[in-house]
């Protein structure tokens, strides 16, 4: 009976703990913490033309450095807890000597051509954020300061939204996403208000349609931030439009490029970070940079649906774009850098008029996720870019004026679709996935971060059809005017998955500062040509998603051939309505190491806040769900592979029981 007892006991104890901990390909890791650095970029707002090039390599480096710090950080956990200083002298330490040197050539680089910059060198000290932070008001309960200054960017990053609540961290690669993350889209507020059109507004609509990056373009670089430098992103973008985008892609090598635009006359290049299920899928970019190495893991999801749209101004007629202009809308650093550049805004098809900043939304049933991007709409009328890639165009302000000279262009808006399944929350997405966006690893894959990135290479005569078609009040452009208009009607069904935090409204300090010429509105306000629903073509999506397409049952990508895109004498004719089943295969064209594509972190800084949407989300969600997760179904207790030691034990006390019954009643 003793023995059968036991067994039972320690069956039921182990299968209460169980966490899945013998499948490490499954099982969430604990974090060693995080890294937050200033950002230099932020500071660099006047960069010579002869010193832009070399900047732009150092900047990331510096984001190199961080990346490999964190790696170190990660696999050195055991060793940290043994010795509370390991982390400053093996890894803290030396990561602020290696930024003083890469600063100091940044310096250098600029006074070779004009005035050396003054106060860089106080932002060589990064602060390591420990994993067991939140304890204080600010987040900032278990943040060790390094090398004496605790700087802006750290300071800033104990502000965020959410900061406070990461206990534990989560997600795949043990660095988020967490629960407190999401909310439920039903339980936000409309927040989008559409300015009034005015006499000689510009009212039509040029929509281009790309695909949705069917045949897998992915890479880590990033042409517009860091160019010349493989693995500039430090995480995937998709790419649509022009199929040369890399680090080394010169203005020739884009204009020469193939596309994937149904109109032939658009090699432009649109590319975000990719979506990940945190399935414990590998893709090839597990253990590669910008992938698994820097904290991004997991089933990459194809888009379902994007569309691109031009729109007009609400008070004027717009100029041509420049070609090759660059613009990057968001900030890929913004949980670190604070939002005066954030541009987030997430969704779900039939909630359109709810968008969220700082939260990823749980959409109903019949629902799909949406990110929108509305690109910056006033340009300088002079230069492509700028040093901080941000100063040559601005947002218009609420009624549409664009300040400081600025000229009114056709502004792109972006909005990209998924059919992914509200994760569930209450055992931390075992049942179904979290989702995130890729993100630097010490951004967490905050919703928040989340950012754009665009490259003008039309042909002038596209290009003067499409201003030409705006100023005229038209619809043109491939895919315009079939389908639904976004925000159609709305879903019945509940929530996969009730939030775990209500939402409420946004109290981010970044979101209460005046467009410039606006008067002091705030973001609540949609930007001045914020409701392009009235006039964007229909390649939306319908309401109901079909059942089939649930990317939380599919297989994991790597087993699935790559789709490649249909093409006729040569060109691609993809459509922008039906994306087939994510492929998730990055491959970085068919680069082996992974590299590819992507950082759009240029700093946040000297240029106009934006007037965007403000989040419904609540900053202040609990920090539940914040804890090492398993994310697979099949773990020792759920399976009941280990039941068996519970039934021997139970035999054996039911046949101890009997023997002492017979052995009483003969005694008797």
């Amino acid at each position: 009976m003793l023995g059968g007892g036991g067994l039972v006991a320690a069956n039921v104890y182990a299968s209460a703990t169980e966490d899945g901990g013998a499948d490490p390909a499954r099982t969430l890791s604990t974090p060693a913490g995080t890294i937050d650095c200033p950002d230099v970029g932020s500071e660099l707002t006047d960069v010579p033309d002869g010193a832009r090039e070399d900047v732009a390599k150092e900047l990331a480096l510096l984001d190199q450095q961080i990346a490999e710090a964190y790696q170190r950080l990660q696999e050195s956990a055991q060793a940290i807890q043994q010795d509370a200083g390991f982390a400053d002298s093996a890894i803290m330490n030396p990561l602020k000597d290696k930024r003083a040197a890469t600063i100091e050539r940044i310096a250098i680089a600029v006074d070779r051509v004009g005035d050396r910059p003054e106060g860089l060198d106080s932002l060589a000290s990064c602060t390591l954020r420990a994993a067991e932070n939140g304890t204080g008001e600010d987040g900032n309960g278990g943040d060790q300061e390094q090398g004496g200054d605790n700087q802006d960017g750290a300071d800033q990053g104990n502000q965020q939204p959410g900061n406070g609540d990461q206990q534990g961290n989560g997600g795949q690669a043990g660095n988020g996403p967490v629960a407190a993350d999401f909310v439920d889209i039903k339980s936000v507020q409309p927040n989008v208000a559409g300015a009034a059109q005015q006499k000689g507004a510009s009212r039509g609509t040029f929509a281009t349609s790309c695909g949705v990056n069917e045949n897998g373009l992915f890479n880590s670089d990033n042409v517009i931030v860091a160019p010349g430098v493989s693995n500039g992103a430090h995480h995937f973008h998709d790419y649509i439009g022009n199929q040369s985008n890399d680090a080394f892609a010169s203005d020739e090598d884009l204009a020469n490029a193939e596309t994937s635009c149904v109109d032939q006359g658009d090699k432009s290049t649109y590319y975000w970070p990719v979506i990940r299920l945190q399935n414990g899928s590998q893709e090839k970019d597990a253990n590669s940079p910008g992938g698994g190495i820097e904290g991004n893991a997991g089933e990459i999801v194809t888009p379902k649906e994007v569309t691109l749209d031009f729109v007009g101004n609400p008070r004027s007629k717009v100029t041509e774009m420049p070609r090759l202009l660059r613009i990057i809308t968001g900030d890929a650093k913004a949980f670190v850098n604070g939002t005066a550049n954030a541009n987030a805004s997430w969704s779900c098809t039939g909630f359109e008029d709810r968008q969220l900043k700082d939260k990823y939304p749980l959409c109903p049933q019949g629902s799909d996720v949406v990110r929108t991007f509305k690109f910056q709409s006033c340009w300088d009328g002079q230069n492509i870019d700028s040093a901080n890639h941000r100063t040559h165009v601005a947002f218009a302000a609420a009624d549409g004026s664009c300040a400081n000279g600025f000229k009114a262009i056709p502004q792109l808006v972006q909005r990209i679709v998924y059919d992914v399944d509200a994760p569930s929350l209450q055992d931390g997405g075992k049942t179904t996935p979290l989702f995130a966006v890729d993100s630097f690893p010490e951004q967490l894959h905050k919703p928040v971060t989340d950012h754009g990135d665009f490259i003008n290479v039309f042909s002038e005569d596209l290009m003067s059809e499409m201003v030409d078609c705006i100023n005229e009040g038209r619809k043109c452009g491939a895919g315009a005017g079939d389908g639904d208009e976004p925000g159609g009607e709305e879903p019945t069904e509940e929530p996969t998955q009730a939030p775990t935090t209500p939402p409420g409204g946004n109290d981010d300090p970044g979101n209460d500062e005046p467009e410039p010429g606006d008067g002091g509105d705030k973001p609540t306000d949609a930007p001045a040509t914020e409701d392009p629903a009235t006039d964007e073509p229909a390649t939306q999506e319908p309401t109901e998603k079909p059942a089939t397409e649930k990317p939380a049952t599919e297989k994991p990508a790597t087993d699935e051939p790559a789709t490649e895109p249909a093409e006729e004498d040569g060109k691609p004719t993809l459509s922008s309505t039906v994306a087939p089943k994510a492929d998730g295969t990055p491959t970085a064209n068919e680069n082996a190491n992974g590299q590819g594509q992507g950082d759009d972190g240029a700093g946040s800084g000297s240029t106009p806040s934006q007037t965007q949407p403000a989040a419904g989300g609540d900053d202040s969600g609990a920090g539940s769900g914040t804890e090492p997760q398993a994310v697979g179904n099949g773990d020792l207790a759920e399976t009941g592979t280990s039941l068996w030691p519970a039934a021997a034990g139970a035999v054996l006390l039911m046949a101890g029981f009997l023997l002492l019954m017979r052995t009483r009643r003969r005694a008797e």
